[in-house]
């Protein structure tokens, strides 16, 4: 019996979708460190652009479009220092140092698609997530323009909460961390020293930002590590991690959900349809009318008759 094709991957790549975009050439570095500096000395953030560039059709349309517009160049040129993080099919296109670079990045930001645009400032910490957007080359520099504000908000905030006490610094700091829109993984790399305040600060987690933050930070990195078995075809160590992730791992709600889905996910992989449903029936309740809903039941509907298609072939087979 043949297993369900691609089944785990696909479950990734629903539960971690990223959109996809295109830098490079003119007035791009390819240098993160350097640009860094740069960006420190200058006094300006850093656009970064996780991209690959020979492959990645959405990539091509946004350098196309936004990037290779003089609007884009000129409405950036003051406030950004602009960094390309490429990964293309040619690596000849790259040095040994810029492609250990890259993997060495792509790890520390938890990049899990192309393109991811990260804001950041010259300390290398993210304050915002974008990536193609229609409109051109000046709605894309008025867009950057909002998204710069927030950093200005963000290190506005932390004057304040450096002069509160208590629960009220936590929370301002909680609100803070939110207001990013940045992944958990992103802000448990980049903002451990405000987590850690937030919980000195409220050490009984009144706000239960620190208990979510925790799953949260966990569950990503169960996913890095389930996509890199599944990659491998190592299904049964995947399911051995994804039963472990549950039962150690004190997940509640969507959370719980996810790893439920994952792990139908996997048992279909596996030929084991029976389980699959039943994990994905658990998926289903955990949350009741949730926006995975319908999800769920699609991919149910799709391993039924898996499942179908195996007992007709059985019964044909005895048959004979």
């Amino acid at each position: 019996m043949k297993p369900l094709p691609k089944f785990v991957l696909a479950a990734c790549a629903i539960l971690s979708a990223s959109t996809v975009v295109n830098a490079g050439g003119e007035g791009w570095s390819d240098d993160f460190e350097a640009s860094s500096k740069l960006a420190a000395a200058e006094g300006k953030d850093m656009l970064v652009d996780f991209t690959g560039s020979d492959w990645c059709g959405w990539c091509i349309k946004l350098n196309k479009e936004v990037f290779s517009h003089d609007e884009f160049k000129d409405g950036v040129k003051d406030g950004y220092v602009l960094v390309e993080i490429d990964y293309p099919k040619d690596k000849s296109k790259l040095s040994a140092e810029t492609i250990a670079q890259n993997e060495g990045l792509k790890e520390e930001y938890a990049i899990a698609g192309y393109p991811t645009i990260l804001l950041m400032d010259g300390k290398g910490r993210p304050f915002a997530k974008t990536g193609y957007q229609k409109g051109g080359p000046v709605s894309y520099v008025e867009s950057l323009k909002e998204l710069s504000a927030v950093r200005e908000a963000r290190d506005e905030a932390f004057e304040k909460a450096s002069k509160l006490e208590g629960v009220a610094k936590a929370k301002m700091l909680m609100e803070t961390l939110k207001s990013m829109g940045l992944s958990e993984a992103l802000l448990a790399k980049f903002y451990g020293d405000e987590i850690e305040t937030i919980k000195a600060s409220d050490p009984s987690d009144e706000s239960g930002y620190i208990k979510g933050i925790e799953q949260k930070g966990k569950f990503a990195e169960f996913q890095g590590k389930l996509n890199a078995l599944a990659s491998k075809g190592e299904f049964k160590e995947a399911l051995a991690l994804t039963n472990d992730t549950i039962t150690s791992g004190g997940f509640e709600d969507g959370l719980l959900q996810q790893l439920l889905f994952l792990k139908g996910m996997i048992h279909a992989e596996l030929g084991e349809f029976t389980k699959a449903l039943e994990s994905l029936d658990k998926a289903d309740a955990a949350v009741p009318e949730s926006p995975m809903s319908g999800q769920i039941t699609a991919v149910k509907a799709k391993i039924s008759k898996m499942q179908e298609k195996e007992s007709v072939q059985e019964t044909e087979k005895s048959e004979d």
